[in-house]
């Protein structure tokens, strides 16, 4: 490939496409939406974000292989197209079995996005690479905070939320057709080899399996508090569906913010000292969580977590490279299949939640996840080197 100052008429569509990967945190507030409109119970409505995250244990992999075969662009194209049509679903029908479809179909669009857009950047960008996938991540986190706003906006002005799909589904036809018309060079075939098997192995190293479990906790978490705040301040606070929804825009403006101020805290601060402080933060704030009942108290500790475990994915995926470096595309590989704890997590706050009667059950399962993050961020030992990227 050659190296170039970025072209920004080949970045912009993209940028456009982390956007279009925010849309997977729409599952946050959809499960309010739909457990209400389908009078599902706490256990099923759990297994909705599943429907999505699953996917990333089966296809990532797989992803990475076609990636290889048929190039990054088109497996981008590819991703934007199985989201097209998982997104236009609802406008054409919504009932319980398409709600369902439409969230199996964007987890598998998601996958592929995920799996083959950071890939697809290096083809336009030579340097400053992490730079401009942090500013995606960025592009992402706008997406998912705006998520929320939109939906309720929808059921408030027109009382049904599956209308806001429309929205989705015009950004999303934008990007796959500004993306197909962009000229963007194709990447030099590899005749490097992946497999299950080869990926599955590098747990056999106890350092990568921390890591490992690691990722399915934080992104467990992350799920885990899109889906249960607007939940808590309905049972807590009396707010209406809709009222509540905002809650998890509050807790994406505080990742968002959290992801910027962590860029320039790693800077001046270890890894490992970051990953510590912050996950005993966060430990904190959810034991303080089991406890409020004030709606401002609430959103404060939601926020909090939210801005200490914004940069968590990154330091995990940062120290996992380190311990081997030259094997960076087997573990890339494995931590993005981490992301499955998307799926894992959910159902079992769904299950505890019902067992207890609250929403507290759900607390504790996420309060379990934390627990493990410090556990891993006090017992992970990483080489010091400075890995180059």
């Amino acid at each position: 490939m050659p190296h170039q100052k970025p072209v920004y008429s080949k970045l912009l569509p993209i940028l456009l496409g982390f956007f279009i990967m925010g849309f997977c945190d729409l599952v946050g507030i959809s499960v309010t939406y739909a457990q209400s409109q389908f009078n599902w119970s706490e256990t099923k409505a759990g297994f909705l974000p599943s429907l999505v995250f699953l996917w990333f244990f089966i296809l990532s992999v797989p992803a990475a292989l076609a990636m290889g075969r048929y190039g990054r662009k088109n497996l981008v194209l590819t991703g934007l197209a199985i989201t097209l049509i998982a997104v236009s679903i609802p406008i054409v029908l919504f009932n319980e079995i398409t709600c369902y479809i439409t969230f199996i179909l964007l987890g598998i669009g998601n996958t592929i996005l995920q799996v083959a857009i950071n890939p697809l950047l290096t083809n336009v960008v030579s340097n400053k690479v992490p730079s401009y996938i942090t500013f995606g991540q960025f592009i992402k986190a706008i997406s998912s905070f705006l998520g929320p706003i939109i939906v309720g906006y929808f059921s408030l002005k027109y009382g049904s939320w599956e209308k806001s799909f429309y929205i989705y589904a015009v950004i999303t036809l934008l990007s796959l057709i500004w993306l197909f018309f962009t000229k963007i060079d194709r990447e030099a075939s590899s005749n490097e080899t992946a497999s299950f098997i080869k990926i599955i192995s590098l747990l056999k190293d106890n350092r990568i399996l921390l890591c490992f479990i690691g990722i399915l906790c934080v992104v467990g978490l992350d799920v885990g508090m899109n889906t249960l705040t607007p939940k808590l301040l309905m049972e807590r606070s009396g707010l209406a569906k809709e009222a509540a929804s905002y809650g998890s825009s509050y807790y994406f403006a505080a990742r968002t913010i959290g992801t910027l101020f962590g860029i320039a805290l790693l800077n001046k601060f270890s890894e490992k000292a970051f990953f510590k402080i912050n996950m005993m933060v966060v430990v904190m704030m959810l034991g303080g969580l089991y406890f409020v009942t004030e709606q401002a108290l609430i959103l404060v500790f939601v926020c909090i977590i939210a801005f200490a475990s914004s940069s968590i994915f990154a330091v995990i995926y940062t120290l996992a490279i380190k311990i081997r470096p030259a094997q960076t595309n087997e573990i890339s590989g494995l931590m993005i299949t981490g992301i499955a704890g998307g799926a894992i997590f959910p159902p079992l706050m769904g299950i505890a939640s019902q067992t207890a009667g609250s929403h507290q059950g759900s607390i504790l399962i996420l309060l379990l996840c934390g627990i493990y993050l410090v556990f891993c961020s006090f017992k992970l030992i990483v080489p010091k080197i400075n890995y180059p990227v």
